[in-house]
């Protein structure tokens, strides 16, 4: 079921990607989309309501045309929001923002890196870690970044399947590994 409302999604999210390219509007509609998706993972309540069966589709319905203006100022989002509650595939609206910003991203040439280290970066050193990435891809690069003090010191960059670990605690574990054989 994953794989089919994984490739449904993605069905979904072209066709609003390729409406909103046509119209030179792709980036708002995705940061519009993807702004509704957060607002359904951060209120269950929501997303229960307007998946649930006891609702009838005019109750979810006026949810919703109460809810979109505020959140999604764009006609265009609001239709596509409203099409999925109509077709029962609201639930997947996490997945289709996810699948519109990875096509957004393939479409600019940019990739998207988490970097993890042991304390928080300064921007400097983000800058040179960006950098970094950016001449290893080829691609511009949106960087995440996290906090695991596991790490001891260093960095570990994820771009892709591509991971560059240049953390302390991956070097402390390699020497270990040579000096045990």
């Amino acid at each position: 079921m994953a794989a089919f409302g994984g490739s449904v999604a993605r069905r979904y999210a072209k066709a609003l990607f390729e409406m909103g390219v046509d119209g030179g509007n792709f980036e708002a509609l995705g940061r519009e989309i993807g702004e509704f998706a957060d607002l359904l993972s951060a209120s269950p309540e929501l997303g229960q309501t307007l998946a649930n069966p006891v609702f009838s589709a005019t109750e979810k319905r006026a949810v919703l045309e109460k809810l979109l203006p505020r959140v999604t100022p764009t006609p265009a989002v609001q239709r596509f929001v409203m099409l999925l509650l109509e077709r029962g595939r609201i639930v997947l609206l996490p997945a289709i923002a996810r699948a519109f910003r990875d096509m957004t991203d393939q479409h600019l040439g940019r990739v998207r890196a988490k970097v993890t280290s042991a304390q928080p970066l300064d921007a400097g050193a983000l800058d040179r870690v960006r950098k970094a990435l950016e001449r290893r891809t080829g691609k511009q690069v949106l960087l995440e970044t996290a906090v695991d003090p596991e790490l001891v010191g260093g960095v570990v960059a994820s771009v892709g399947d591509l991971v560059l670990d240049g953390s302390v605690r991956t070097q402390l574990e390699d020497l270990r590994a040579k000096l045990l054989n």
